[in-house]
């Protein structure tokens, strides 16, 4: 058995020693070990759901280092660009990666940081990000488009210069090449159409 299957075994062993949860959902003081039997059958369902997969590899798009151009769209006007540039490497090879951003926003600096992954249990992408201008994390999650080329996640915002809590946005993450990436952010309650309030386009830098 490998060092990991040692360890989960371990984990597995220390959680069901401490208590027997009866078919009635009561907990009796009774402690139980779990035979092998169930151990074993334990450890083949959590491979389900702690092991990277095939989602995981679609993370491998965002690694690298690139050149960022940010803007800001009001109905269909969108702001100048404003150059910056980010770097997304492994935080946990082929779990998690990490992103940092460093640029401009409405002229002023900012730094973004993200962590990005695939929950398996969840069955979604799950995004967190901050920034250097407010004190706000977000969070979202959502799902690849069945071609491949688009990553969609949804998620909530406190807008706190109109007083609203929990927005709903959408973030797009489009897939133009191995070189290019474009993440938009639609702010939902706006409606159908011009939803789109922020993009940032990232160009892969040559070596």
């Amino acid at each position: 058995m490998s060092r990991s299957n040692w360890l989960l075994t371990g984990v597995i062993l220390c959680l069901s020693s401490f208590y027997f949860i009866s078919p009635n959902n009561s907990v009796s003081q009774e402690k139980k070990q779990p035979s092998p039997e169930e151990i074993y059958k334990m450890m083949q369902k959590a491979k389900k759901y702690t092991q990277p997969g095939k989602h995981h590899d679609h993370l491998k798009k965002f690694l690298g280092k690139w050149d960022t151009e940010t803007r800001i769209f009001m109905g269909r006007k969108p702001s100048p660009g404003e150059k910056g540039t980010a770097e997304t490497t492994w935080l946990m090879k082929g779990r998690w990666l990490q992103t940092k951003i460093k640029g401009k926003m409405m002229g002023q600096p900012i730094e973004m940081y993200s962590i990005t992954g695939y929950d398996n249990f969840k069955m979604s992408y799950v995004v967190t990000t901050i920034n250097s201008i407010d004190t706000a994390m977000v969070r979202h999650e959502g799902d690849m488009d069945p071609s491949g080329k688009a990553l969609l996640t949804y998620g909530t915002l406190d807008e706190y210069l109109t007083g609203e809590h929990d927005k709903m946005v959408k973030t797009v993450w489009r897939f133009h090449s191995e070189d290019k990436i474009t993440m938009e952010v639609h702010d939902l309650p706006i409606g159908e159409k011009n939803t789109k309030v922020f993009e940032i386009v990232y160009t892969r830098q040559k070596e």
